[in-house]
């Protein structure tokens, strides 16, 4: 990514608090760089729609918010309609980067995260959105098997410090009331991952796969080789 000291970063996700749990630390971390915030769901909701704006300015990003269908039976939305609500939330304008979900989400499974996902990376392969860098959190549960934790190969990985942690911990249990022994506050991860894309048809690629490394060393390539690019 281009190193300079002011970056324009969209952060685009399905629910209040995806932003906080993904990406809060690196977000906590750069107060200097323009933020905004698209979150696709729950803007009608009574409860979590506020919370998700006082955590904005915390976090000290502007944003936005939609109201997709998010209910517990989770049917799957029209393409159309996902990459329809991005266009209008999204400011019409070239960012430096642009960080969402992962094509395989980022625990098993939420069928939002991994819309959103597919519609990002689909606008950006048509020019319907600019960036010059693309990155999908890479975070995994093993198939359940634990609390998602992040990927430690990714392209991006950045270990938060005490303070940050404590402040993304804070929004979460205070900020968002989740309760100290929810999932969201067990999840909370210490480290943040990112899968990393400088090129929108690596990132279509990586759709195809599936959001994950291939036993195709090519496929696999598309990942390791941004890995020394960094913050």
């Amino acid at each position: 990514m281009i190193k300079k000291n002011s970056k324009s970063v969209a952060v685009i996700v399905a629910h209040p608090d995806d932003e906080t749990l993904w990406t809060g630390g690196i977000i906590l971390s750069h107060p200097s760089w323009q933020w905004f915030t698209v979150c696709l769901c729950c803007g009608s909701d009574k409860d979590r729609a506020p919370r998700f704006h006082k955590a904005l300015k915390i976090l000290k990003s502007d944003g936005i918010m939609g109201d997709l269908d998010d209910g517990p039976n989770q049917k799957p939305l029209d393409e159309k309609e996902v990459e329809g609500t991005i266009l209008d939330l999204l400011p019409p304008k070239h960012f430096d980067l642009i960080i969402t979900h992962n094509p395989s989400g980022e625990y098993t499974r939420h069928i939002r995260q991994e819309e959103v996902s597919k519609a990002v990376i689909k606008l950006w392969h048509s020019g319907k959105i600019s960036t010059y860098e693309m990155w999908t959190f890479a975070y995994s549960d093993g198939n359940k098997k634990y609390y998602p934790r992040p990927v430690e190969n990714a392209p991006v990985y950045q270990t938060l410090t005490k303070r940050i942690w404590l402040r993304k911990f804070n929004l979460i249990t205070e900020t968002y009331g989740f309760e100290k022994d929810s999932f969201e506050a067990e999840t909370t991860p210490r480290a943040e991952s990112f899968w990393q894309f400088t090129n929108s048809y690596e990132a279509k690629k990586w759709v195809s796969n599936g959001g994950v490394l291939t036993d195709n060393p090519h496929d696999n390539n598309i990942n390791k080789k941004n890995m020394n690019e960094g913050l």
